[in-house]
Protein backbone atom coordinates (compact mmCIF):
# COMPACT_ATOMS: atom_id res chain seq x y z
CA UNK A 1 0.00 0.00 0.00
CA UNK A 2 1.69 3.77 -0.85
CA UNK A 3 2.01 5.98 1.62
CA UNK A 4 -1.68 6.89 3.35
CA UNK A 5 -0.25 10.02 4.86
CA UNK A 6 -3.75 10.94 6.00
CA UNK A 7 -4.41 8.01 7.98
CA UNK A 8 -0.93 7.60 9.55
CA UNK A 9 -1.61 10.91 11.03
CA UNK A 10 -4.26 9.21 13.39
CA UNK A 11 -1.49 6.64 13.74
CA UNK A 12 2.06 8.33 15.09
CA UNK A 13 2.16 9.48 18.35
CA UNK A 14 0.79 9.36 21.81
CA UNK A 15 -0.81 12.41 20.82
CA UNK A 16 -3.07 10.89 18.25
CA UNK A 17 -4.81 8.58 20.68
CA UNK A 18 -8.07 10.42 20.88
CA UNK A 19 -8.68 10.01 17.52
CA UNK A 20 -7.58 6.54 17.74
CA UNK A 21 -10.61 6.21 20.98
CA UNK A 22 -12.86 8.44 18.93
CA UNK A 23 -12.61 6.16 15.30
CA UNK A 24 -13.00 2.69 18.25
CA UNK A 25 -16.20 3.71 18.51
CA UNK A 26 -17.44 3.85 14.92
CA UNK A 27 -15.55 0.31 14.46
CA UNK A 28 -11.95 0.32 14.37
CA UNK A 29 -9.48 -2.57 15.60
CA UNK A 30 -6.28 -2.60 16.66
CA UNK A 31 -5.33 -3.59 12.63
CA UNK A 32 -7.45 -1.08 11.44
CA UNK A 33 -5.68 2.34 12.00
CA UNK A 34 -2.77 1.42 9.49
CA UNK A 35 -5.53 0.82 6.57
CA UNK A 36 -6.44 3.54 4.02
CA UNK A 37 -9.79 5.75 5.55
CA UNK A 38 -12.06 5.63 2.18
CA UNK A 39 -14.76 8.04 2.47
CA UNK A 40 -18.47 7.29 0.63
CA UNK A 41 -20.15 9.88 -0.36
CA UNK A 42 -23.29 9.12 0.08
CA UNK A 43 -26.61 10.87 -1.78
CA UNK A 44 -28.78 8.52 -1.05
CA UNK A 45 -32.40 9.58 -0.87
CA UNK A 46 -35.93 9.04 -0.65
CA UNK A 47 -36.82 12.70 -1.98
CA UNK A 48 -36.58 11.25 -5.66
CA UNK A 49 -36.49 8.07 -7.99
CA UNK A 50 -32.93 9.48 -9.13
CA UNK A 51 -31.57 8.77 -5.81
CA UNK A 52 -34.14 6.43 -4.08
CA UNK A 53 -32.12 3.05 -4.83
CA UNK A 54 -28.76 4.00 -3.88
CA UNK A 55 -28.40 2.89 -0.49
CA UNK A 56 -28.20 -0.85 -1.84
CA UNK A 57 -25.35 0.78 -4.00
CA UNK A 58 -23.31 1.99 -1.19
CA UNK A 59 -23.72 -1.12 0.92
CA UNK A 60 -22.55 -3.22 -1.72
CA UNK A 61 -19.31 -0.76 -2.18
CA UNK A 62 -18.74 -0.63 2.05
CA UNK A 63 -18.46 -4.44 1.77
CA UNK A 64 -15.96 -4.69 -1.20
CA UNK A 65 -13.82 -1.59 0.89
CA UNK A 66 -13.79 -3.72 3.66
CA UNK A 67 -12.92 -6.71 1.67
CA UNK A 68 -10.12 -4.83 -0.29
CA UNK A 69 -8.24 -3.80 2.83
CA UNK A 70 -9.86 -0.63 3.84
CA UNK A 71 -11.96 1.08 6.21
CA UNK A 72 -14.93 2.98 4.82
CA UNK A 73 -16.45 5.92 6.48
CA UNK A 74 -20.13 6.76 4.92
CA UNK A 75 -21.57 10.45 4.89
CA UNK A 76 -24.31 12.12 3.94
CA UNK A 77 -24.38 14.39 1.04
CA UNK A 78 -27.61 16.40 0.36
CA UNK A 79 -29.70 16.44 -3.55
CA UNK A 80 -31.96 18.11 -4.97
CA UNK A 81 -34.56 17.52 -7.71
CA UNK A 82 -34.84 19.06 -10.63
CA UNK A 83 -37.41 17.34 -11.97
CA UNK A 84 -39.93 17.51 -8.42
CA UNK A 85 -38.66 21.21 -8.35
CA UNK A 86 -39.24 21.98 -11.99
CA UNK A 87 -41.36 25.38 -12.23
CA UNK A 88 -41.27 26.49 -8.85
CA UNK A 89 -39.51 28.60 -6.51
CA UNK A 90 -37.60 25.72 -5.02
CA UNK A 91 -36.05 25.20 -8.69
CA UNK A 92 -33.72 28.03 -8.14
CA UNK A 93 -31.60 25.76 -5.72
CA UNK A 94 -30.79 23.10 -7.71
CA UNK A 95 -27.92 24.44 -9.58
CA UNK A 96 -27.02 26.04 -6.06
CA UNK A 97 -27.07 22.37 -4.50
CA UNK A 98 -24.11 21.27 -7.35
CA UNK A 99 -21.81 23.62 -5.52
CA UNK A 100 -22.99 22.73 -1.72
CA UNK A 101 -22.50 19.06 -3.14
CA UNK A 102 -18.91 20.09 -3.51
CA UNK A 103 -18.58 21.87 -0.82
CA UNK A 104 -19.80 19.25 1.69
CA UNK A 105 -17.44 16.10 -0.15
CA UNK A 106 -14.67 18.75 0.42
CA UNK A 107 -15.74 19.29 3.81
CA UNK A 108 -15.54 15.94 5.22
CA UNK A 109 -12.88 14.36 2.99
CA UNK A 110 -10.40 17.22 3.65
CA UNK A 111 -11.91 17.52 7.41
CA UNK A 112 -11.40 13.85 8.65
CA UNK A 113 -7.92 13.64 6.50
CA UNK A 114 -9.53 10.72 4.15
CA UNK A 115 -7.34 8.80 1.70
CA UNK A 116 -9.40 8.33 -0.78
CA UNK A 117 -12.88 8.78 -1.70
CA UNK A 118 -15.59 6.79 -3.44
CA UNK A 119 -18.56 8.97 -4.96
CA UNK A 120 -22.19 8.32 -5.30
CA UNK A 121 -24.71 10.81 -7.54
CA UNK A 122 -28.12 9.87 -8.72
CA UNK A 123 -29.97 12.91 -10.13
CA UNK A 124 -27.93 16.03 -12.27
CA UNK A 125 -25.95 17.99 -9.95
CA UNK A 126 -24.86 14.92 -7.96
CA UNK A 127 -22.52 13.83 -10.76
CA UNK A 128 -20.49 17.57 -11.36
CA UNK A 129 -20.84 18.23 -7.63
CA UNK A 130 -18.85 15.14 -7.05
CA UNK A 131 -16.83 15.30 -9.45
CA UNK A 132 -15.73 18.65 -9.02
CA UNK A 133 -15.25 17.75 -5.19
CA UNK A 134 -12.76 15.12 -6.32
CA UNK A 135 -10.78 17.99 -8.47
CA UNK A 136 -10.23 20.28 -5.72
CA UNK A 137 -9.07 17.48 -2.73
CA UNK A 138 -7.30 15.37 -5.87
CA UNK A 139 -6.95 12.08 -3.31
CA UNK A 140 -8.05 9.01 -5.31
CA UNK A 141 -11.39 8.76 -6.46
CA UNK A 142 -14.09 7.46 -8.41
CA UNK A 143 -17.41 8.24 -9.33
CA UNK A 144 -20.24 5.57 -8.80
CA UNK A 145 -23.54 6.48 -11.03
CA UNK A 146 -27.01 5.43 -9.38
CA UNK A 147 -28.40 4.37 -13.00
CA UNK A 148 -30.66 4.78 -14.96
CA UNK A 149 -34.67 4.44 -14.38
CA UNK A 150 -36.41 1.65 -17.04
CA UNK A 151 -38.95 3.20 -19.29
CA UNK A 152 -42.68 3.98 -18.70
CA UNK A 153 -45.02 2.48 -20.89
CA UNK A 154 -48.39 3.79 -21.94
CA UNK A 155 -49.99 2.32 -24.86
CA UNK A 156 -47.10 0.42 -26.40
CA UNK A 157 -45.12 3.90 -26.16
CA UNK A 158 -41.76 4.41 -23.95
CA UNK A 159 -42.06 6.90 -22.12
CA UNK A 160 -39.94 9.07 -19.52
CA UNK A 161 -40.84 11.90 -16.75
CA UNK A 162 -40.30 14.28 -19.74
CA UNK A 163 -43.58 12.93 -21.46
CA UNK A 164 -45.16 14.14 -18.56
CA UNK A 165 -44.17 18.00 -19.20
CA UNK A 166 -45.07 17.54 -22.92
CA UNK A 167 -48.36 16.02 -21.86
CA UNK A 168 -49.19 19.15 -19.96
CA UNK A 169 -48.99 21.42 -22.83
CA UNK A 170 -50.49 18.67 -25.29
CA UNK A 171 -53.88 18.25 -22.72
CA UNK A 172 -54.18 22.54 -22.20
CA UNK A 173 -54.38 22.90 -25.70
CA UNK A 174 -56.81 20.33 -26.40
CA UNK A 175 -54.93 17.67 -28.26
CA UNK A 176 -54.83 14.96 -25.68
CA UNK A 177 -57.17 13.14 -23.81
CA UNK A 178 -57.50 13.41 -19.87
CA UNK A 179 -57.09 9.53 -20.50
CA UNK A 180 -54.13 9.32 -21.87
CA UNK A 181 -52.64 12.58 -19.89
CA UNK A 182 -53.31 10.74 -16.76
CA UNK A 183 -51.94 7.37 -18.03
CA UNK A 184 -48.71 9.51 -18.61
CA UNK A 185 -48.50 11.18 -15.60
CA UNK A 186 -49.41 7.34 -13.52
CA UNK A 187 -46.71 5.28 -15.83
CA UNK A 188 -44.09 7.63 -16.75
CA UNK A 189 -41.70 6.40 -13.57
CA UNK A 190 -42.24 2.43 -12.34
CA UNK A 191 -39.18 2.27 -11.14
CA UNK A 192 -36.01 3.96 -9.06
CA UNK A 193 -33.39 6.06 -11.28
CA UNK A 194 -32.06 8.81 -12.80
CA UNK A 195 -34.82 9.99 -15.99
CA UNK A 196 -34.12 7.77 -18.63
CA UNK A 197 -33.26 9.84 -22.13
CA UNK A 198 -30.18 11.20 -22.47
CA UNK A 199 -31.01 14.15 -20.35
CA UNK A 200 -28.50 15.61 -18.05
CA UNK A 201 -28.07 12.77 -15.43
CA UNK A 202 -27.08 9.88 -18.10
CA UNK A 203 -24.86 12.22 -20.28
CA UNK A 204 -22.93 13.41 -16.84
CA UNK A 205 -22.59 9.53 -15.81
CA UNK A 206 -21.69 8.57 -19.39
CA UNK A 207 -19.32 11.39 -20.13
CA UNK A 208 -17.55 10.55 -16.69
CA UNK A 209 -16.68 6.97 -18.33
CA UNK A 210 -14.86 8.53 -21.04
CA UNK A 211 -13.26 11.59 -18.51
CA UNK A 212 -11.60 7.88 -16.96
CA UNK A 213 -12.95 8.43 -13.74
CA UNK A 214 -15.66 5.86 -13.94
CA UNK A 215 -15.67 2.35 -14.49
CA UNK A 216 -16.44 2.18 -18.39
CA UNK A 217 -19.92 0.35 -19.45
CA UNK A 218 -21.30 1.51 -15.91
CA UNK A 219 -22.91 4.62 -16.97
CA UNK A 220 -26.21 3.07 -18.26
CA UNK A 221 -27.52 0.68 -16.23
CA UNK A 222 -30.88 0.35 -15.17
CA UNK A 223 -30.59 1.13 -11.15
CA UNK A 224 -32.87 -1.89 -10.41
CA UNK A 225 -30.61 -4.42 -11.91
CA UNK A 226 -28.00 -6.83 -10.10
CA UNK A 227 -25.14 -5.66 -12.67
CA UNK A 228 -25.33 -1.70 -10.82
CA UNK A 229 -25.36 -3.09 -7.50
CA UNK A 230 -22.11 -5.60 -9.18
CA UNK A 231 -20.31 -2.22 -11.13
CA UNK A 232 -20.66 -0.62 -7.17
CA UNK A 233 -18.62 -3.28 -5.40
CA UNK A 234 -15.94 -3.32 -8.70
CA UNK A 235 -15.39 -0.11 -8.76
CA UNK A 236 -14.77 0.07 -4.96
CA UNK A 237 -12.59 -2.70 -5.22
CA UNK A 238 -10.65 -0.27 -8.19
CA UNK A 239 -10.85 2.61 -5.63
CA UNK A 240 -8.75 0.62 -3.25
CA UNK A 241 -6.13 -0.15 -6.34
CA UNK A 242 -5.56 3.62 -6.82
CA UNK A 243 -5.04 4.40 -3.71
CA UNK A 244 -2.28 1.82 -3.87
CA UNK A 245 -0.61 3.23 -7.03
CA UNK A 246 -1.14 7.38 -5.23
CA UNK A 247 -3.25 7.78 -8.73
CA UNK A 248 -5.08 11.08 -8.62
CA UNK A 249 -8.04 12.68 -10.01
CA UNK A 250 -6.08 15.08 -11.36
CA UNK A 251 -3.78 12.44 -13.38
CA UNK A 252 -6.90 11.38 -14.97
CA UNK A 253 -9.11 14.95 -15.33
CA UNK A 254 -6.58 16.45 -17.77
CA UNK A 255 -7.76 18.91 -20.68
CA UNK A 256 -7.22 15.75 -23.50
CA UNK A 257 -9.88 13.51 -21.07
CA UNK A 258 -11.75 16.48 -20.84
CA UNK A 259 -12.10 16.79 -24.90
CA UNK A 260 -12.48 13.01 -24.86
CA UNK A 261 -15.82 13.43 -22.57
CA UNK A 262 -16.77 16.14 -24.60
CA UNK A 263 -16.26 14.20 -27.85
CA UNK A 264 -18.70 11.41 -26.02
CA UNK A 265 -21.39 13.91 -25.42
CA UNK A 266 -21.75 15.45 -28.84
CA UNK A 267 -21.47 11.82 -30.21
CA UNK A 268 -24.68 11.04 -28.32
CA UNK A 269 -26.53 14.20 -28.10
CA UNK A 270 -26.02 14.81 -24.56
CA UNK A 271 -27.71 17.88 -22.64
CA UNK A 272 -27.02 21.33 -22.86
CA UNK A 273 -26.58 21.61 -18.98
CA UNK A 274 -22.66 19.49 -19.81
CA UNK A 275 -21.33 22.55 -20.95
CA UNK A 276 -21.72 24.12 -17.25
CA UNK A 277 -20.98 21.48 -15.49
CA UNK A 278 -17.52 20.41 -17.79
CA UNK A 279 -16.75 24.67 -17.48
CA UNK A 280 -17.04 23.97 -13.98
CA UNK A 281 -15.23 20.42 -13.60
CA UNK A 282 -12.27 21.67 -15.61
CA UNK A 283 -12.07 24.83 -13.30
CA UNK A 284 -12.35 22.94 -10.18
CA UNK A 285 -8.99 21.08 -11.38
CA UNK A 286 -7.37 23.93 -13.01
CA UNK A 287 -7.37 22.74 -16.27
CA UNK A 288 -7.53 25.30 -19.25
CA UNK A 289 -10.81 24.83 -20.94
CA UNK A 290 -13.19 27.63 -22.20
CA UNK A 291 -16.76 27.55 -23.75
CA UNK A 292 -15.29 27.99 -27.07
CA UNK A 293 -14.02 24.06 -26.92
CA UNK A 294 -17.20 23.07 -27.08
CA UNK A 295 -17.73 24.01 -30.33
CA UNK A 296 -14.12 23.61 -31.67
CA UNK A 297 -15.04 19.20 -30.66
CA UNK A 298 -18.85 19.97 -32.26
CA UNK A 299 -17.31 20.21 -35.98
CA UNK A 300 -15.79 17.51 -35.62
CA UNK A 301 -18.19 14.97 -34.25
CA UNK A 302 -20.89 13.64 -35.39
CA UNK A 303 -24.02 12.32 -33.56
CA UNK A 304 -24.28 9.31 -33.81
CA UNK A 305 -27.16 8.00 -30.97
CA UNK A 306 -30.86 8.33 -31.64
CA UNK A 307 -31.45 8.76 -27.73
CA UNK A 308 -34.54 10.83 -26.59
CA UNK A 309 -35.32 13.54 -26.13
CA UNK A 310 -34.87 14.80 -29.78
CA UNK A 311 -34.55 10.67 -30.58
CA UNK A 312 -36.42 7.64 -30.31
CA UNK A 313 -35.06 5.63 -27.38
CA UNK A 314 -33.97 5.41 -23.99
CA UNK A 315 -30.68 5.23 -21.98
CA UNK A 316 -31.68 1.33 -21.01
CA UNK A 317 -31.80 0.64 -25.00
CA UNK A 318 -28.73 2.23 -25.57
CA UNK A 319 -27.33 -0.19 -22.78
CA UNK A 320 -28.68 -2.84 -24.56
CA UNK A 321 -26.71 -2.57 -27.12
CA UNK A 322 -23.25 -1.86 -25.72
CA UNK A 323 -23.56 1.36 -24.35
CA UNK A 324 -20.56 4.19 -24.13
CA UNK A 325 -17.97 1.50 -24.90
CA UNK A 326 -19.32 1.04 -28.24
CA UNK A 327 -19.50 4.53 -29.51
CA UNK A 328 -15.95 5.50 -27.45
CA UNK A 329 -14.42 2.77 -29.69
CA UNK A 330 -15.90 4.09 -32.81
CA UNK A 331 -14.39 7.94 -31.66
CA UNK A 332 -10.82 6.07 -31.11
CA UNK A 333 -11.04 4.18 -34.52
CA UNK A 334 -11.82 7.61 -36.56
CA UNK A 335 -8.85 10.01 -34.62
CA UNK A 336 -11.26 11.59 -32.48
CA UNK A 337 -10.59 9.93 -29.11
CA UNK A 338 -7.21 10.54 -27.19
CA UNK A 339 -6.91 6.28 -26.58
CA UNK A 340 -3.90 7.42 -24.31
CA UNK A 341 -5.42 9.24 -21.54
CA UNK A 342 -5.61 7.76 -18.30
CA UNK A 343 -8.50 6.17 -16.51
CA UNK A 344 -8.94 5.12 -12.96
CA UNK A 345 -7.86 1.63 -12.97
CA UNK A 346 -4.60 2.91 -14.09
CA UNK A 347 -4.89 1.51 -17.51
CA UNK A 348 -5.12 3.99 -20.03
CA UNK A 349 -8.39 4.06 -22.00
CA UNK A 350 -7.51 2.21 -25.06
CA UNK A 351 -6.57 -0.32 -23.29
CA UNK A 352 -9.79 -0.23 -21.04
CA UNK A 353 -11.75 -0.38 -24.39
CA UNK A 354 -9.85 -3.45 -25.50
CA UNK A 355 -11.18 -5.43 -22.99
CA UNK A 356 -14.80 -4.75 -23.64
CA UNK A 357 -17.06 -5.68 -26.53
CA UNK A 358 -17.27 -2.91 -28.57
CA UNK A 359 -19.00 -4.10 -31.45
CA UNK A 360 -21.53 -2.34 -33.25
CA UNK A 361 -24.55 -4.73 -33.51
CA UNK A 362 -26.30 -5.11 -37.44
CA UNK A 363 -29.50 -5.63 -35.64
CA UNK A 364 -30.12 -2.28 -33.75
CA UNK A 365 -30.29 1.21 -34.89
CA UNK A 366 -29.67 3.20 -31.23
CA UNK A 367 -26.28 3.33 -32.25
CA UNK A 368 -25.72 4.80 -35.72
CA UNK A 369 -23.01 3.17 -38.09
CA UNK A 370 -20.12 6.47 -38.73
CA UNK A 371 -20.97 6.31 -42.31
CA UNK A 372 -24.84 6.95 -41.24
CA UNK A 373 -25.00 8.98 -38.42
CA UNK A 374 -28.20 10.82 -37.21
CA UNK A 375 -26.29 14.60 -37.63
CA UNK A 376 -22.83 14.71 -39.81
CA UNK A 377 -21.69 17.32 -36.43
CA UNK A 378 -22.43 17.61 -33.00
CA UNK A 379 -25.73 19.31 -31.50
CA UNK A 380 -24.42 21.48 -28.81
CA UNK A 381 -23.57 24.95 -30.36
CA UNK A 382 -22.14 28.02 -29.06
CA UNK A 383 -23.90 31.34 -30.27
CA UNK A 384 -22.50 34.50 -30.12
CA UNK A 385 -23.45 38.26 -30.81
CA UNK A 386 -24.75 41.53 -29.50
CA UNK A 387 -27.29 39.34 -27.41
CA UNK A 388 -24.66 37.34 -26.07
CA UNK A 389 -20.80 37.72 -26.13
CA UNK A 390 -19.60 35.22 -24.03
CA UNK A 391 -21.67 32.90 -25.88
CA UNK A 392 -24.32 30.87 -24.96
CA UNK A 393 -25.91 27.36 -25.68
CA UNK A 394 -27.70 25.87 -28.08
CA UNK A 395 -29.07 22.18 -28.82
CA UNK A 396 -29.57 21.89 -32.94
CA UNK A 397 -30.26 18.44 -32.98
CA UNK A 398 -33.65 17.85 -34.61
CA UNK A 399 -34.27 20.94 -35.89
CA UNK A 400 -36.65 21.76 -39.14
CA UNK A 401 -35.67 25.37 -39.61
CA UNK A 402 -32.17 26.25 -38.22
CA UNK A 403 -32.64 29.89 -38.13
CA UNK A 404 -35.52 32.25 -37.28
CA UNK A 405 -36.13 35.81 -37.22
CA UNK A 406 -39.18 37.29 -35.03
CA UNK A 407 -40.83 39.31 -32.53
CA UNK A 408 -39.62 39.63 -28.85
CA UNK A 409 -41.66 37.82 -26.67
CA UNK A 410 -40.63 39.31 -23.22
CA UNK A 411 -40.61 37.88 -19.64
CA UNK A 412 -38.96 38.59 -16.44
CA UNK A 413 -39.33 35.30 -15.13
CA UNK A 414 -40.14 31.79 -16.17
CA UNK A 415 -43.48 31.81 -13.94
CA UNK A 416 -44.49 35.01 -16.11
CA UNK A 417 -43.74 33.17 -19.77
CA UNK A 418 -45.84 29.93 -18.26
CA UNK A 419 -48.75 31.69 -17.36
CA UNK A 420 -49.14 33.23 -20.94
CA UNK A 421 -48.47 29.79 -22.33
CA UNK A 422 -51.29 28.54 -20.93
CA UNK A 423 -53.22 31.21 -21.84
CA UNK A 424 -52.28 30.37 -25.34
CA UNK A 425 -50.77 34.26 -26.16
CA UNK A 426 -47.53 32.66 -27.78
CA UNK A 427 -48.27 31.70 -31.67
CA UNK A 428 -45.79 30.69 -34.24
CA UNK A 429 -42.70 32.71 -35.44
CA UNK A 430 -42.16 34.30 -31.61
CA UNK A 431 -39.10 34.50 -30.32
CA UNK A 432 -40.00 34.24 -26.58
CA UNK A 433 -37.40 35.68 -23.99
CA UNK A 434 -37.15 34.74 -20.48
CA UNK A 435 -34.92 36.82 -18.34
CA UNK A 436 -33.32 37.51 -14.54
CA UNK A 437 -33.01 33.79 -14.51
CA UNK A 438 -29.61 33.75 -14.63
CA UNK A 439 -26.86 32.74 -11.86
CA UNK A 440 -27.45 36.14 -10.15
CA UNK A 441 -30.59 36.66 -11.22
CA UNK A 442 -32.48 33.89 -10.47
CA UNK A 443 -30.83 33.28 -8.38
CA UNK A 444 -29.68 29.51 -9.30
CA UNK A 445 -30.54 29.50 -13.33
CA UNK A 446 -33.64 27.63 -13.27
CA UNK A 447 -34.25 25.12 -16.61
CA UNK A 448 -36.99 26.29 -18.43
CA UNK A 449 -38.31 22.52 -19.07
CA UNK A 450 -41.79 23.82 -18.35
CA UNK A 451 -42.05 26.09 -20.49
CA UNK A 452 -40.68 24.20 -23.47
CA UNK A 453 -42.09 21.21 -23.37
CA UNK A 454 -46.03 22.85 -22.81
CA UNK A 455 -44.92 25.20 -26.28
CA UNK A 456 -43.68 21.21 -27.79
CA UNK A 457 -47.29 19.91 -26.18
CA UNK A 458 -48.94 22.81 -28.02
CA UNK A 459 -47.43 21.76 -31.31
CA UNK A 460 -45.12 25.31 -31.54
CA UNK A 461 -41.43 23.56 -30.82
CA UNK A 462 -39.97 23.58 -34.30
CA UNK A 463 -42.29 27.22 -34.87
CA UNK A 464 -40.91 29.53 -32.18
CA UNK A 465 -37.49 30.24 -30.58
CA UNK A 466 -36.97 30.72 -27.01
CA UNK A 467 -34.03 32.54 -25.62
CA UNK A 468 -33.03 32.82 -22.11
CA UNK A 469 -30.05 33.87 -19.02
CA UNK A 470 -30.97 30.77 -17.47
CA UNK A 471 -30.57 26.74 -18.40
CA UNK A 472 -32.57 24.25 -19.84
CA UNK A 473 -32.96 20.73 -18.81
CA UNK A 474 -31.57 17.78 -20.32
CA UNK A 475 -35.05 16.66 -21.49
CA UNK A 476 -35.76 19.91 -23.86
CA UNK A 477 -35.05 20.23 -27.12
CA UNK A 478 -36.05 22.72 -29.92
CA UNK A 479 -34.74 26.09 -31.41
CA UNK A 480 -33.67 27.23 -27.90
CA UNK A 481 -30.68 29.02 -26.15
CA UNK A 482 -29.83 29.02 -23.17
CA UNK A 483 -26.63 30.28 -20.73
CA UNK A 484 -26.91 34.02 -22.06
CA UNK A 485 -24.11 35.83 -21.05
CA UNK A 486 -23.54 38.44 -19.36
CA UNK A 487 -27.51 37.65 -18.11
CA UNK A 488 -29.57 40.39 -17.20
CA UNK A 489 -29.35 40.92 -13.11
CA UNK A 490 -25.74 42.26 -14.41
CA UNK A 491 -26.70 44.52 -17.30
CA UNK A 492 -26.05 42.39 -20.26
CA UNK A 493 -27.41 43.05 -23.42
CA UNK A 494 -30.95 40.73 -22.93
CA UNK A 495 -31.86 43.01 -19.98
CA UNK A 496 -32.42 45.57 -22.98
CA UNK A 497 -34.86 43.58 -24.85
CA UNK A 498 -38.50 45.01 -25.08
CA UNK A 499 -41.62 43.50 -26.56
CA UNK A 500 -41.67 43.20 -30.37
CA UNK A 501 -37.90 43.68 -30.76
CA UNK A 502 -36.71 41.89 -33.41
CA UNK A 503 -34.38 39.67 -32.90
CA UNK A 504 -32.22 36.56 -35.09
CA UNK A 505 -31.33 33.21 -33.78
CA UNK A 506 -29.12 31.27 -36.85
CA UNK A 507 -27.44 28.31 -35.72
CA UNK A 508 -25.70 27.93 -39.06
CA UNK A 509 -23.99 31.32 -38.57
CA UNK A 510 -23.82 30.78 -34.81
CA UNK A 511 -25.17 33.72 -34.46
CA UNK A 512 -27.65 35.32 -31.41
CA UNK A 513 -28.83 39.22 -32.33
CA UNK A 514 -30.88 41.94 -30.92
CA UNK A 515 -31.61 43.67 -34.06
CA UNK A 516 -31.92 47.06 -32.76
CA UNK A 517 -29.99 50.30 -33.94
CA UNK A 518 -26.89 50.99 -31.17
CA UNK A 519 -28.34 54.05 -30.43
CA UNK A 520 -31.46 53.06 -29.21
CA UNK A 521 -29.45 50.04 -27.19
CA UNK A 522 -27.54 52.74 -25.84
CA UNK A 523 -30.75 55.19 -24.56
CA UNK A 524 -32.12 51.99 -22.59
CA UNK A 525 -28.97 51.00 -21.19
CA UNK A 526 -28.85 54.21 -19.45
CA UNK A 527 -31.92 54.13 -18.55
CA UNK A 528 -31.42 50.78 -17.12
CA UNK A 529 -31.17 50.06 -12.91
CA UNK A 530 -30.61 46.50 -11.51
CA UNK A 531 -33.40 44.99 -9.72
CA UNK A 532 -33.15 43.93 -6.42
CA UNK A 533 -31.11 40.87 -5.70
CA UNK A 534 -34.49 38.44 -4.71
CA UNK A 535 -32.57 37.04 -1.63
CA UNK A 536 -30.91 39.14 0.86
CA UNK A 537 -29.86 36.52 3.36
CA UNK A 538 -28.74 32.50 3.32
CA UNK A 539 -27.61 30.05 1.18
CA UNK A 540 -29.30 31.79 -1.94
CA UNK A 541 -27.88 35.85 -1.28
CA UNK A 542 -24.45 33.58 -0.63
CA UNK A 543 -24.39 32.34 -4.24
CA UNK A 544 -25.65 35.12 -5.79
CA UNK A 545 -22.20 37.26 -4.03
CA UNK A 546 -20.26 34.75 -4.87
CA UNK A 547 -21.35 32.89 -8.41
CA UNK A 548 -19.29 33.57 -11.76
CA UNK A 549 -20.82 33.92 -15.09
CA UNK A 550 -22.40 30.89 -16.78
CA UNK A 551 -19.65 31.35 -19.65
CA UNK A 552 -17.29 29.99 -16.78
CA UNK A 553 -19.36 27.60 -15.36
CA UNK A 554 -21.09 29.58 -12.92
CA UNK A 555 -18.97 28.37 -9.52
CA UNK A 556 -19.30 29.78 -6.65
CA UNK A 557 -15.00 29.92 -5.75
CA UNK A 558 -13.82 31.43 -8.69
CA UNK A 559 -12.18 34.70 -7.57
CA UNK A 560 -11.04 37.29 -10.29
Amino acid sequence: MADNWRSKRITEGVARSPNRAMLRAVGFGDGDFVKPIVGVANTHATLNPCNAGIQPLVERAIGALRAAGAMPQMFGVPTITDGIGMGTEGMKYSLVSREVIADAIECSVNGQMMDGVVTFGGCDKNMPGCMMAMARINVPGIFVYGGTIRPGKWKGQDLTVVSVFEAVGAFASGKMSEEDFLGIEKNACPSVGACGGMYTANTMSSAFEALGMSLLGSSQMPSPDQEKADSAAQSAQVLVEAIGRNLRPRDIITRRSIENAVALIMATGGSTNAVLHFLAIASAAEVEWSIDDFERIRKRVPMLCDLKPSGKYVAADFHRVGGVPVVLKMLLDHGLLHGDCMTITGRTLADELALHDTTLRADQDVVRPWDKPVYAEGHLAILKGNLSPEGCVAKVSGLKQRSITGPARVFDSESQCMDAIMARRIVAGDIVVIRYEGPKGGPGMQEMLAPTAALIGQGLGDSIGLITDGRFSGGTWGMVVGHISPEAQVGGMIAFVVEGDSITIDADRLLIELNVDESEIARRRAAWTPPAPRYTRGLMAKFTRLVSTASKGAVTDRFE
